[in-house]
């Protein structure tokens, strides 16, 4: 029998109501791979595997506490915890010490969550990388911010993670590591208790295994059960094609795997058309970058007047351009969003979900986490997003795609991501165009 850290979350959820598993039993799987495979990946900043087993050992001895009872779970290391250290990717807070959780961290501890630690973020959750490596192929990028959390996931170390988005901070982790990177609407699961970078964009979300998992978690920490999926579709989705203005940066694995997603989509029954976005789209990527660097400028602020010294490179880069960014600019560039979204009803019209491009393409070599160029439109607009992986490119590492509902139609986009996944089925035979 396989290991039960290979176990999805929700096939690990059944077993444990039933009692044909421990979370001790679970827990200790998951401490096992962790212990062979963190010196290689370096996925975690904090471990405490002898309080994660005295909870799995008290969630044993009494019936099920919610929907996460007994899942061991990590905690992206940008969200306060009571009882673990929370650094937000910098020395400035070396052995900073929270009193209290995060809200989102208390919510899943409520539903039985196992918190077994804190994974790494790149500094402030920006672009500085952290040690973190893809447990594909460990010369690669995992991506960032949500580095460890999707290393961890995507090296069967934990079945859940906690993810953070401002730009693409979610699915390009999630499509780095082949795992799937569920952002969900805008202020879906709450902030408090999350170090904040950008007030307009800085969204919570999930690393999974599955579509599933991902809507299992968000379900448990918000209590909308309508996410959780029972069942599959009974009728075919219908699928806008979207290559959004920015197509041409797309790498041929990008381009490859999206165009067999498309012709594989339309076999298996869905109906598959081209979305053309209206011509104001276009500047979303840079009223996305232009908000993002503004506000991650403004929320630093104690950091670059206090501990100026202590801030990379990259970060005083980004923090000077954010205090370069004119009110005037960025105020048009929150107005653009606001058009730009009240547009999305007719992008939308006929259609239940839009797949466009995750990354430029597979995962690159060395310690930048990548360009989230096909994500910040998509954040900006507040959508929810399920990174899905379909295939592997030319060397071997995973590709695949993000599938987008309109705001507020998260329950609707994790259906439909689920059949369009297992219509798909995992990343297979590597690509050669």
């Amino acid at each position: 029998m396989d290991s039960l850290n290979r176990l999805s979350a929700t096939s690990a959820v059944r077993k444990l109501a039933a009692r044909e598993i421990t979370a001790q039993a679970l827990l200790a799987d998951c401490l096992e791979r962790i212990a062979e495979r963190e010196p290689a990946v370096r996925a975690w900043t904090f471990l405490d595997t002898d309080a994660a087993m005295r909870r799995a050992r008290a969630l044993d001895s009494h019936p099920s506490t919610g929907l996460l009872h007994g899942l061991p779970i990590a905690v992206k290391d940008l969200f306060d915890t009571f009882d673990m250290p929370a650094s937000y990717g910098s020395p400035i807070y070396a052995g900073h010490q929270p009193l209290s959780d995060a809200a989102c961290v208390a919510l899943a501890r409520a539903a039985g969550a196992i918190v077994v630690g804190k994974t790494v973020t790149t500094e402030f959750a920006t672009f500085h990388p952290g040690p973190t490596r893809n447990p594909r192929n460990l010369t690669h990028t995992p991506g960032g911010s949500s580095s460890g959390s999707a290393a961890a996931v995507a090296d069967w170390m934990v079945p859940l993670a906690f993810g953070s988005q401002t730009a693409g901070s979610i699915v390009r982790p999630a499509a780095f590591c082949g795992v799937v990177g569920y952002k969900p609407t805008f202020g879906t699961v709450p902030r408090v208790g999350v170090k904040m970078i950008s007030d307009t964009l800085d969204t919570i979300g999930v690393l999974a295994r599955s579509v599933a998992d991902s809507a299992l978690f968000v379900a448990a920490l918000t209590g909308r059960r309508e996410l959780m999926i029972e069942a599959l579709l009974a009728t075919a989705p219908r699928v806008g094609l979207c290559r959004t203005c920015e197509w041409d940066r797309a790498q041929p694995e990008t381009v490859a795997a999206f165009e067999d997603a498309a012709r594989r989509l339309g076999t298996a029954g869905a109906s598959v058309r081209d979305v053309t976005l209206p011509p104001p789209f276009a500047g979303l990527v840079e009223a996305q970058t232009a908000i993002m660097v503004h506000e991650v400028a403004m929320s630093l602020s104690h950091e670059r007047l206090v501990h100026r010294d202590r801030l990379s490179v990259d970060m005083k880069t980004m923090i000077d351009a954010g205090l370069a960014v004119r009110p005037a600019q960025y105020d048009a560039a929150r107005a653009l969003a606001r058009s730009c979204r009240a547009a999305l009803e007719d992008v939308f019209r006929d259609l239940d979900v839009l797949i466009a491009p995750s990354t430029l393409g597979e995962a690159p070599a060395g310690e930048a986490t990548g360009d989230p160029l096909f994500n910040r439109m998509w954040t900006l607009l507040h959508t929810p997003c399920v990174h899905v992986p379909s295939m592997l490119g030319p060397h071997g590492l995973p590709v695949g795609f993000t599938v987008v509902g309109p705001v507020g139609g998260d329950s609707a986009l994790l259906h439909a991501a689920h059949w369009i996944h297992a219509r798909l089925g995992e990343p297979g035979s590597a690509l050669t165009s």
